[in-house]
């Protein structure tokens, strides 16, 4: 991570929950000078534990839903996109952790898989979407982004 995101510190972290449900625990990295309200400009990375099961199909699918929290996406874009993130990220097990990394310089999403690099969408637009589902204002989860962000 620290090719990645130089200087990377751990600024939050939590456990995602739904209807009772435990889904993941979270923990955001950022370097130095992070701004929260100007995220799509730095450097960060974005690690996920899960804490069950699920298909890749369904992390694409919820993952676009969440994505067009902040920003309308036509069909054609969010389909290509969905299935760029399928291909970059596999199904996963209880404990399986994705690390995701953007990086704004190249305007790329970087995916690891238990520490093995998964795939990566080089689109600018999708990586600052994908990681406004943590980061953005318009969240579905403000909880969770106050807790990454060290504000709670």
């Amino acid at each position: 991570m620290a090719a990645a995101v130089p200087q990377a510190s751990a600024l939050g972290s939590t456990r995602l929950r739904v209807w009772g449900f435990e889904v993941y625990d979270a923990q955001l990295w950022t370097g130095p000078g992070f701004q929260a309200a100007r995220y799509g400009d730095s450097a960060l990375a974005l690690e996920l534990t899960y804490l069950r099961d699920f298909q890749r199909a369904d992390i694409a699918r919820r993952s676009l839903d969440e994505m067009r929290r902040s920003a309308p996406i036509a069909d054609a874009q969010a389909l290509a996109w969905q299935k760029k993130l399928e291909a970059a990220i596999p199904d996963v097990k209880k404990g399986d952790r994705i690390l995701g990394i953007y990086l704004p310089q190249t305007r790329t999403a970087r995916f690891l898989t238990n520490g093995q690099p998964s795939g990566e969408v080089s689109d600018g637009d999708f990586a600052r979407l994908f990681f406004g589902i943590w980061l953005s204002p318009q969240t579905s989860e403000p909880a969770m982004r106050k807790a990454l962000l060290g504000t709670q």
